[in-house]
């Protein structure tokens, strides 16, 4: 087993080596796409200046995990351990801050802008809203306002024919009680009036909406798209700001306080009892005038209470700043941007586990925890291991010189049952 995984992971050696070069790269890439657009200034030394830190960023990420790789599986102290892992957590920060953000940046800095120009929009749409509600809270009191004119106006007719003072003509009461008919008369064209200029100001701040809403749907470059929506929500904020104007609240106030301060009562102008009688008349129409003047002071303090519409200012922002500031509706992108920088240390781990397997693999055996197969096996291989030795060929000490000549010296000694050939000729001849 432990030479296996020797092998695999001598085999994968170029291919850890060509991985961590490509997610380097990578990264360096999506770092220079995010870095470019928050450098600002002339063309060329933008380029140059992303070029070099998007280097930069990939050297140090490729040799940060090649020494993680090299160092962490094979050492075995547990406290030198340990100091590697906090130095992979700090590596891992640090890289999360210089570079996985400007990745998410590149991969999804587009669409946090076009989140930012909805949600702006979105807001935009909600304080033109409330400015109408606020301009056509006084067209609320109008009906309010005619019908107290209309009852001045009635009663005016009704003293014509002598219904208050009990004498019919044209005299002190009449007067008064058309005067004031004429008065809420006037304020109730005015409000009416102001229907008209307060539906054209909603109208033109709808086409600017629906401009705006044109630019966050569109498919065009974003930072055109971004500079033109900023121009409508300009024309916007200005259109808000009148139609806050346009609310005659703050007429029917003053109107109302006006009604009751400005009011003189008319000396009676006629004879006998009938003076009296005017004059009672009169104190009668100063009350009810003051009545429906306080009634309509304190509608348009409601009116006045309801605070004042004050519409954001629109702030372009880059697309790394959209990119932290909705991160929570990018988060796919964000954890893309980091398994980019962060996964070699997937790899870093795998090591590890690999070679604790070859260390526990290359350990030996205690005798007790044998089984009877591997006894055997150790049995055989130490008897092998005998056999090898037995089998090696033994080098003989060698001769003295100076014996080998003294044995060379010595004559021939004739064995007893041996004989000479030339005996055995002449034998043979006789």
């Amino acid at each position: 087993m432990s030479i296996a995984l020797r092998d695999g992971v001598a085999g994968l050696e170029v291919t850890t080596k060509v991985t961590l070069a490509v997610l380097a790269l990578a990264s360096g890439v999506y770092t220079y796409l995010g870095v470019r657009d928050l450098l600002s200034g002339n063309s060329t030394i933008v380029f140059f200046a992303a070029v070099i830190y998007s280097v930069a960023v990939s050297i140090g990420i490729y040799t940060f995990w090649t020494f993680l790789m090299r160092f962490l599986p094979h050492t075995l102290d547990s406290k030198s351990r340990g100091l590697l892992f906090a130095c992979m957590g700090l590596g891992s920060l640090m890289i999360i801050a210089m570079s996985a953000w400007l990745n998410a940046s590149a991969l999804a800095g587009s669409a946090a802008i076009q989140q930012h120009l909805a949600t702006a929009v979105q807001s935009y749409t909600r304080d033109l809203d409330r400015a109408h509600n606020n301009a056509l809270a006084a067209q609320s009191l109008l009906p309010d306002i005619q019908m107290a004119s209309t009852r001045f106006t009635r009663l005016a007719d009704a003293e014509r024919g002598g219904s208050l003072t009990g004498t019919a003509g044209s005299g002190t009461v009449v007067q008064l009680l058309t005067q004031m008919s004429n008065q809420l008369g006037s304020l109730g064209q005015e409000v009416a009036g102001s229907d008209a200029r307060v539906k054209s100001l909603y109208e033109q701040g709808g086409k600017h909406l629906e401009k705006m809403r044109e630019l966050v749907s569109d498919r065009g470059p974003i930072n055109a798209r971004s500079d033109a929506f900023g121009k409508e929500a300009m024309g916007l904020m200005g259109t808000i700001a009148k139609l806050q104007q346009t609310s005659v609240a703050p007429a029917v106030k003053r109107a109302a306080d006006g009604l009751i301060s400005g009011f003189i009562a008319p000396a009676a102008g006629g004879r006998g009892g009938l003076a009296e009688r005017q004059t009672s008349v009169v104190g009668a129409v100063e009350t009810a005038v003051a009545a429906q003047s306080k009634a309509l002071s304190d509608a348009a303090d409601k009116i006045l209470a309801v605070p004042i519409v004050e519409p954001e200012r629109f702030q372009p922002l880059s697309t790394a700043e959209a990119v932290l500031r909705y991160a929570g509706d990018f988060l796919p992108s964000w954890a893309g941007a980091i398994s980019i920088d962060l996964m070699p240390a997937v790899l870093v781990l795998i090591l590890c586990v690999v070679h604790a397997g070859i260390r526990r693999e290359n350990e030996p055996v205690a005798a007790e925890s044998m089984t009877a197969g591997q006894m055997l096996t150790a049995l055989k291989l130490a008897r092998d291991v005998e056999r090898a030795q037995g089998e090696r060929i033994v080098v003989t000490e060698p001769v003295p010189v100076e014996r080998t000549a003294a044995v060379d010296e010595q004559p021939p000694v004739a064995d007893e049952n041996v004989t000479a050939l030339s005996t055995a000729r002449a034998a043979k001849k006789e």
